[in-house]
């Protein structure tokens, strides 16, 4: 059976190839999108979620709005890292089909509520959204099947030396979701900075067609010149938090207690690790099966390709 997968993200070049692998792969039902303001603003975020699911094919499964500033600070975007519009190079057709009525937060809770102990929920953004939904539904941290995020490390950051992105943008709302009543994933950068889409991946992607011209190779290719030879690719991030719930086999991971900073002058947002806790709160993948990984990715999206071009 599928397992069903609620993706709350901000896309976002990754989120993009992460939303594209949680469609395509057949063990997956995407029950629905939410979306955070985090690598651009929520309205930008959103208008791509839309054109993504259109250009797609997946009409039927909900897109929501959610909250568009971090709990308490002013919002930080990383579109230096995305462009300007978020996807990079790519642009869509415009959507026709609208957003979903309502807040996020109320989708978030009425789906897992709904169907408890079986919504695998993956958080490839800032965590307000989920900070939000679970300060309202404490009884949430129990209800999911699983809670995975794509965010933190346990070695280095990217938005600062000591703090990865989706943590820094909003670490109030980071520190909630890590104090909750769940065993976190945190699928961070030492483990995503393994997923390079080199030279080699991306001429096996070329070769899936309309697909990846219009989408995946832009997308997987915006700040990665794949003709530096010195330069390993550009990383996939988001979407080893979607493979983690399909594919854990390609993972190994270790038990830790993740603390997060929110008021150290130069270290806010970072994630402290401590991979020998009395009372482990969160799950921490430290290698992947590269070989497997990409084997996986590409297959399932020359499965979306194939369909896509028909």
């Amino acid at each position: 059976m599928a397992r069903q997968l609620l993706l709350d993200c901000d896309p976002g070049l990754d989120d993009a190839l992460a939303i594209l692998l949680a469609h395509g792969d057949p063990n997956l039902d995407l029950v629905g999108v939410t979306t955070v303001g985090g690598n651009v603003d929520l309205a930008t975020v959103t208008k791509n979620a839309l054109e993504l699911r259109e250009y797609l094919g997946f009409p039927a499964v909900p897109v929501v709005a959610g909250a568009a500033q971090p709990l308490t600070r002013a919002a930080r975007d990383a579109a230096h890292v995305h462009g300007a519009g978020g996807l990079g190079s790519v642009i869509l057709p415009p959507a026709t089909l609208p957003a979903h009525d309502g807040h996020a937060v109320d989708f978030i809770i009425e789906t897992v509520r709904a169907r408890p102990g079986t919504i695998h929920l993956v958080a490839t953004g800032p965590l307000t959204n989920i900070a939000l939904a679970v300060e309202r539904e404490p009884a949430l941290a129990r209800w999911v099947a699983s809670f995975t995020i794509m965010g933190g490390s346990y070695s280095r950051g990217n938005a600062t030396p000591a703090a990865e992105f989706n943590i820094w943008a909003d670490p109030e709302a980071a520190r909630i979701v890590f104090d909750a009543d769940w065993d976190v994933t945190m699928v961070g950068l030492d483990l995503t900075l393994q997923a390079q889409a080199n030279k080699g991946v991306i001429e096996r992607f070329t070769a899936l067609g309309a697909l990846a011209d219009e989408l995946i190779v832009p997308l997987s290719t915006f700040y990665f010149n794949p003709n530096v030879p010195d330069w390993d690719g550009q990383a996939v991030h988001d979407v080893c938090a979607v493979a983690y719930v399909a594919r854990p086999d390609l993972f190994e991971s270790r038990p830790a207690r993740v603390d997060i900073e929110t008021q150290g002058e130069f270290t806010t947002g970072m994630t402290v690790v401590d991979f020998d806790p009395a009372l482990p709160n969160a799950t921490v993948p430290t290698r992947l099966d590269v070989p497997g990984f990409w084997a996986y990715v590409e297959s399932v999206y020359a499965r979306v390709a194939a369909a896509h071009s028909t």
